[in-house]
């Protein structure tokens, strides 16, 4: 992609794939669940989407298009409700050259560890990601650390998102938030990440809220990355509120810009990939001074190293 920094080769750190099966999920929360050939239409009266296709492979092209269009190299997809790594490997399968397949776990399912295990083995996973605040665990519980194990075995990456937790189309569709923030605190994974010190821990939107713990843990553990992702609009929320570029240069001098992966947190059509927060990350970098060299492994090259 041509930006101010030159010609890169932007890989997008965080997009969700929104699949058939996502969508079903979701509609099977609702009080009254829609029969299947009334799905989209009970979801429409609530959702101004472009709802996808049946085959996940159909969804992975109209991604394609949109990540040519914008001039993308790669992106990440994550299964965005537990259950759905079959869409984003048959996505990641269809395109391995332009996915990286992730995918959500509920660590307290009884069948957590077979499915990590198949996840990685079998269907080509890299990224584990985990909703604390959403399926209520700390990531330091020993029930979690067969998983860990596992993922480290495979040589993969673990996504943590901590901090403030809001799914726009849970909202949308008037389903009840159950998200508990006890669980959401990036200190958790001080002694985790230790521990694991071959896994690269990835804590989105510079911990969602919880930027100071974040911080901190992450001066201490040199395997915890964060990435950009979203409006980042918690930071208007602080006790002193700070700007995006103050959040930039906090996070450059603790983790450097070796430890920063671009991110967009896009989702779903006809909005597509978000440009825009792109073009003001990227105004941001500017203005602080960052190198060429360092642009591009924000906005690409790291987490092409990690997941490689």
């Amino acid at each position: 992609m041509q930006t101010s920094f030159g010609d890169l080769a932007v890989v997008d750190a965080h997009a969700h794939f929104f699949s058939y099966r996502f969508f079903a999920a979701l509609a099977a929360s609702l009080p009254e669940p829609p029969s299947e050939e009334a799905l989209f239409d009970t979801l429409g009266e609530h959702l101004a989407f472009e709802f996808p296709p049946k085959d996940p492979e159909e969804l992975a092209k109209r991604w394609v298009k949109e990540l040519d269009r914008h001039g993308l190299a790669r992106s990440v997809l994550i299964a965005s409700v537990p259950g759905d790594e079959e869409s984003v490997s048959v996505a990641a399968r269809a395109f391995p050259e332009r996915f990286i397949p992730y995918f959500m776990l509920n660590p307290r399912a009884p069948d957590a560890l077979d499915r990590t295990k198949r996840g990685f083995r079998e269907l080509g996973m890299k990224g584990l990601c985990l909703f604390p605040a959403m399926h209520h665990f700390h990531i330091w519980e020993k029930e979690i650390r067969p998983i860990l194990e596992e993922v480290a075995a495979s040589r993969g990456v673990v996504f943590v998102h901590c901090g403030v937790l809001k799914i726009g189309v849970r909202d949308k569709l008037g389903l009840p938030s159950l998200f508990d923030l006890r669980f959401a605190n990036p200190v958790d994974l001080s002694g985790v990440a230790r521990s694991f010190d071959t896994v690269p821990f990835i804590v989105p939107h510079f911990g969602s809220g919880f930027f100071r713990e974040f911080l901190l843990v992450a001066d201490e553990c040199a395997n915890l990355y964060t990435d950009t992702s979203s409006s980042n609009a918690w930071a208007s929320r602080l006790p002193r509120p700070l700007s995006l570029a103050e959040v930039f240069e906090r996070s450059l001098n603790v983790l450097g810009a070796e430890r920063i992966l671009y991110g967009s947190d896009s989702s779903f059509f006809p909005r597509g990939w978000q440009k825009d927060q792109f073009q003001t990350q990227v105004r941001v970098l500017e203005e602080l001074g960052v190198t060429k060299d360092q642009a591009a492994g924000i906005l690409g090259g790291n987490l092409a190293r990690l997941v490689s």
